[in-house]
């Protein structure tokens, strides 16, 4: 996607009549690249340029309070950064609309019904039949995915919402990984077949495939007075280095893809009750990698 120019002649006018001194130009700067960002997220869900500029622009509020509160910001840091940063946090508190709290509330309970009921007939304690199981659990899995995706098309207080077809993205991960989850659980329970892992497998690979591409290809939805208050903190490196992300990803997809061969293999020879020490391989090899790709020196 090419680079909005709209931003720039908009930001000018925005500007017009504000003394340029080297901080205020820092800050023009700064906030021309989180409107180009801005802008590239509205357009991903189809707004045009013209009007995705706009919009950009119109989130960003009065230049000369934002030039104020820079200052101020900046001072307050200085003595009493956790007051300014409460006084921020009231002035832009963002209330959760009703609607959102009650299907929020319903995505919960479907969740937590689906998944109690599905355990309990998965283990015998309740008479519910195999295919009635797997709906549960697909049931569950449905709350929670509709859950996480209905939370990040919300605004809240430090983010703007997420645009509809990435939250239906992380919707679509949510759903597969906590399906995969099911089906994992009803052969491990003894309720489904062994020939059920391979539903499982490729349940939860699929999901972390997606996850890897949406957070790896994600850009910043923090709003301005965020980006103000925590531009003093040390910058992740996955947010400095796209690619380190892109890499982890990768990584992530190859140890699990591994992980979830080593089970089948486990089932299939000395039986499913030595597969948990593969997951817990599998999982402390990816928190090795984060560790080492998140937390290593900077070599530029």
């Amino acid at each position: 996607m090419t680079e909005n120019l709209h931003i720039h002649r908009l930001l000018d006018e925005a500007f017009a009549g504000v003394e340029l001194t080297p901080d205020t130009q820092d800050l023009k700067e700064e906030v021309r690249a989180n409107l180009i960002a801005r802008a590239a997220e509205l357009e991903e869900s189809g707004v045009s340029p013209e009007e995705a500029a706009r919009r950009a622009v119109a989130e960003l509020g009065e230049v000369r309070e934002l030039v104020g509160e820079s200052a101020t910001a900046t001072e307050t840091d200085a003595a009493t950064p956790r007051r300014g940063w409460d006084e921020l946090m009231r002035r832009h508190r963002v209330k959760p609309k009703p609607g959102f709290v009650v299907r929020a509330v319903v995505w919960s309970i479907a969740a937590v019904v689906g998944i109690t009921l599905g355990i309990l007939g998965a283990t015998g304690v309740l008479p519910i039949p195999l295919g009635a199981q797997i709906g549960l659990f697909g049931f569950a899995s449905t709350g929670l995915a509709l859950l996480v995706g209905d939370s990040l098309s919300q605004e809240t207080t430090m983010n703007h919402p997420m645009p509809q077809n990435r939250a239906a993205g992380y919707f679509l991960a949510t759903l597969l990984g906590a399906f995969g989850l099911g089906f994992a659980g009803l052969v491990a329970f003894g309720s489904m077949p062994l020939w059920g892992i391979v539903f499982a497998a490729l349940g939860i690979i699929a999901a972390i495939i997606l996850f890897s591409f949406l957070l790896a290809s994600q850009t910043n939805r923090h709003k301005a007075w965020t980006r103000q208050m925590v531009a003093s903190e040390p910058p992740n490196r996955f947010e400095r280095e796209p690619e380190t992300a892109a890499r982890f990803g990768i990584y992530t997809a190859v140890i699990w893809i591994v992980t979830f061969g080593v089970v089948v293999a486990l089932i299939f020879t000395v039986g499913w009750w030595w597969t948990p020490l593969a997951f817990l391989a599998g999982f402390a090899l990816m928190m090795l990698v984060l560790a080492r790709m998140l937390f290593a020196s900077d070599k530029r």
